[in-house]
């Protein structure tokens, strides 16, 4: 017999089912066809990493944003020195 493999999205929309809805594992488990135990094991799963979804995204703004206006004041000193010389 052939274990099922999953897609990740599946995972996720299952876990989120279960966060959300007020039915029990045994029914999310029943409607997508999976077993009761996988459905709590996914539902943790999500909870614990839900906080790293937003994690990587505001630390990336904030890199862009101490960049913006260093590379703007290189290219004020730049023209500034190119306007002296002309």
């Amino acid at each position: 017999m052939k274990r099922k493999v999953h897609t990740a999205e599946f995972k996720a929309k299952v876990a989120l089912e279960a966060v959300k809805s007020g039915l029990t594992a045994n029914q999310i488990a029943s409607k997508f066809e999976v077993h009761a135990v996988q459905v709590s094991q996914w539902k943790k799963e999500l909870l614990q990493n839900l906080a790293s979804v937003f994690e990587g995204k505001r630390q990336a703004k904030t890199t862009d944003e101490q960049e913006d206006p260093a590379k703007l004041y290189e290219q004020i000193g730049r023209l500034k020195i190119e306007n002296d010389w002309l």
